[in-house]
Order: C-alpha cells, then sequence, then structure tokens
C-alpha cells in the first residue's frame, strides 16, 4: 500500500513557463502563485502562463489579486486563447 503524501508538506513543482493550478487546494493558490513568481524571476523567465480554469472566476480573481500587487510583475492578461482559463504574466526583477 501506498503512502499518501502528508499535506503540510511543501510540493516540489518543476519550474517551467506554465503553472497549472489544478492540482492545489483553494486556501494555497496565492502562496503558490507568490512563490511561482519568484522562481520563475528567478530562473530568468520574463512570461509566464498560469492555468486557473473558468469556472465561477474565484480562482481567476484570487490569481490576479496576487498578481497586482507582487513587486515582480510587470503586467498580465487573461489569455485570450483559454476563455478565461489561464493569465499571461510579463515578470521582471
Amino acid at each position: 500500500m501506498t503512502d499518501s503524501p502528508d499535506p503540510e508538506e511543501p510540493r516540489v513543482v518543476p519550474l517551467s513557463d506554465e503553472l497549472d493550478l489544478h492540482s492545489f487546494l483553494p486556501r494555497d493558490v496565492v502562496s503558490v502563485v507568490d512563490e511561482y513568481v519568484q522562481q520563475a524571476c528567478a530562473a530568468g523567465l520574463t512570461r509566464v502562463r498560469i492555468v486557473h480554469g473558468r469556472g465561477r472566476g474565484v480562482q481567476r480573481g484570487m490569481v490576479q489579486a496576487a498578481l497586482e500587487r507582487h513587486p515582480r510583475v510587470r503586467s498580465f492578461r487573461d489569455d485570450p486563447d483559454s476563455h478565461l482559463g489561464a493569465t499571461l504574466v510579463e515578470v521582471g526583477s
């Protein structure tokens, strides 16, 4: 039998230019987005895509509110190809 991962243990997610939030709990979304933007900048990425899903727009609002106050976010906008299911972000130091 396989042990379930401890929900209190930090998860290591490989860094790429896209973050899919579907596997994260809603309560963790803001901290995940904050850390992801920090790590993306440290890795030299300048454009990233955050997939939050469409739904009722609650998670989209949480993500964009976090981006709005993040000091390393230059700009962000809805990804027109995702029908409001993702946000494109320009980041920098």
